[in-house]
């Protein structure tokens, strides 16, 4: 319970704090000070239930007239305050769902936990990080205004009801007992406390599976979302591969996961069902039955009966909080629980045991590159290919050559500062530097944010970004920076895609480039074209570049090979020269 708790309070203090807290804070109390509004008004209500059937008893139709317009007003003061309270609250829940997720967002994005909480890289890796900032960042901030509003409004409430239900129970019970007269003072009190606290011990065992079932399900609901969106993301790859019976089998198998253990939330549900319905049902029933001894022996007025019923019910169900929210409460723990496990991760993102991490970075003095004494390694300690010792000269061209799988981008992962698993010594020059992948992003937001992420359009111009475009050839698709979302990259081609990527560097411009196989789509034609313009346009760039041929665009020059006899067969074969214009 402790850790519960901790957990709540680390993420309370996250959604509440920041700017604009103190509005937030003023917010919750008002819509508190509604809730106990509601209570005052029950409270009123209780006294109302003795004036109304004592005037019926007596049949004086005058004062039954009179409590009718004392309940319509009072009827109007708690719709009021409910919905004024309910507008507030949802208010609170946006803005401190926004305040929320926008620090998870920040947990997850800073200090690259993104990358480094990924499967196959951490001993703990975080499943499904999207389904928890978008989906538990929600139910959380909702759970935690509903439960602690109604559990503090529940206890200033038991406190004004038990006020009344102990002045109305002054009459005892009596009865014998193995030959003993026994004699329970204002029983109606202590019959309440005892009888939810027998039921509060019952829902508790039936129902404490489901917090890690419900945990179990937010996980299988985000696996089955997440291939629903890799297919949509895939849909080029299924197509021409045929693969739609494949994606069947993997869907259905992800669904039936999610149906086996939705199948055992609802039979936990089902057993805990099976205690608090009936005890629902029956909470506005007992107190009635439990004074009917009072009331056959002339204690009681039949308006009395019902104000004593009316305030034992008030009692048993303020205190029945517990029995009630079971089920939101064990959402809310699971909820708490994948939230601040995240963000735990996140905070300080666990490496492999056993596995060295002893990349030693260091400034390079007079030159662009130094590689000293690497030898990397995968995340499970598997070496790969020994590193050569490099000294890369400030504007000079290294091209990286190897066979598929010899550690080519683990090696320009480790140069970025990405890859921690190894030992030995980079030195790289400071300064701006930029890494294009061999499959690269498009993105939701259209055309002009693929040129110039990480930029906003906004900040670089139209004209710049047409430039960029013309000068890898995309000046067809000029047109589609105009179209909304996804038009604008629709039926681009994996050579367009690393055109477009390549755009970027005409408007970054930066200090080091390294390229892992970015123009392996390419022709080589338009492949010695297009790398020829960007040494043209970046004359002082330290370039690295990861490619299964000779970058001849690029020339002079050096040559890292991880697998030297592959080098020198690829470095053997003849390439045509640039066209004539090509830099035009």
């Amino acid at each position: 319970m402790r850790a519960v708790l901790a957990r709540i309070y680390r993420l309370t203090r996250l959604a509440a704090s920041g700017p604009g807290a103190a509005l937030g804070c003023l917010a919750y109390a008002a819509v508190l000070a509604l809730q106990f509004v509601g209570v005052w008004v029950t409270v009123q209500l209780i006294a109302w239930n003795k004036a109304f059937y004592d005037a019926l008893e007596a049949r004086e139709a005058a004062a039954a007239l009179t409590q009718l317009g004392s309940f319509a007003g009072l009827i109007a003061l708690s719709v009021a305050s409910f919905l004024a309270g309910d507008w507030l609250r949802k208010r609170l829940l946006m803005r401190w769902r926004q305040t929320l997720t926008e620090r998870v967002t920040a947990a997850w994005l800073g200090h690259k936990a993104y990358w480094h909480l990924r499967p196959g890289f951490s001993p703990a890796p975080v499943d499904n990080p999207d389904q928890r900032i978008a989906e538990d960042c929600r139910l959380f901030v909702s759970r935690l205004l509903v439960e602690t509003l109604d559990l503090i409004s529940s206890v200033v409430a038991l406190v004004s009801y038990l006020a009344v239900l102990w002045s109305l129970s002054s009459f005892p019970l009596s009865f014998p007992l193995f030959g003993l007269d026994i004699t329970i003072p204002r029983y109606m009190v202590w019959a309440a406390f005892l009888y939810v606290a027998l039921s509060s011990l019952a829902t508790h065992l039936l129902g404490r599976p489901l917090k890690g079932l419900f945990f179990e399900q937010e996980r299988r609901e985000a696996d089955f979302r997440h291939a629903l969106i890799q297919v949509r993301e895939g849909a080029d790859e299924v197509a021409q591969a045929g693969g739609e019976a494949a994606e069947t089998r993997r869907l259905d198998g992800l669904l039936a996961l999610l149906k086996a253990n939705w199948f055992r939330v609802i039979n936990a549900e089902l057993v805990l069902g099976l205690f608090t319905r009936p005890y629902q049902s029956t909470i506005l029933r007992l107190p009635t039955f439990l004074a009917l001894p009072a009331y056959f022996l002339g204690n009681l007025t039949l308006g009395g009966l019902m104000q004593l019923a009316s305030a034992f019910s008030n009692v048993a169900t303020t205190l029945s909080w517990f029995i009630f929210s079971y089920k939101d409460l064990a959402e809310f723990v699971a909820v708490t629980e994948r939230l601040d496990t995240l963000l735990q991760a996140a905070a300080t993102p666990q490496p492999m045991p056993g596995v060295a991490r002893a990349i030693r970075r260091e400034a390079a003095e007079g030159v662009a590159l130094t590689l000293t004494g690497l030898r990397l390694t995968t995340p499970q300690g598997v070496p790969l290919a020994p590193v050569p010792d490099v000294m890369l000269p400030a504007g000079g061209t290294l091209w990286l050559c190897g066979r598929s799988g010899i550690g080519k981008s683990t090696l320009l992962s480790a140069i970025a500062g990405l890859w921690p698993y190894g030992q030995g010594a980079i030195g790289l020059a400071a300064g701006p530097f930029m890494l294009l992948p061999q499959v690269p992003r498009v993105f939701p937001q259209g055309l002009a944010h693929a040129v110039t992420y990480p930029l906003d359009p906004a900040e670089v111009g139209r004209p710049v970004i047409e430039a960029a475009l013309a000068r890898v050839g995309l000046a067809h698709r000029l047109a589609a920076l105009d179209l909304p979302g996804p038009e604008g990259y629709a039926g681009l081609s994996m050579g367009e895609r690393q055109r477009l990527a390549l755009a970027r560097v005409f408007i970054h411009r930066p200090a080091v480039l390294i390229l892992d196989e970015a123009t392996s789509a390419l022709d080589a034609r338009s492949e010695v074209d297009l790398l020829a313009r960007v040494r043209a346009e970046l004359p002082d760039a330290t370039i690295i570049c990861a490619a299964h041929r000779p970058p001849e665009g690029l020339a002079p020059y050096q040559i890292l090979a991880l697998d030297p006899a592959a080098a020198t067969d690829r470095a053997s074969q003849p390439l045509p020269a640039p066209r004539a214009g090509a830099f035009a």
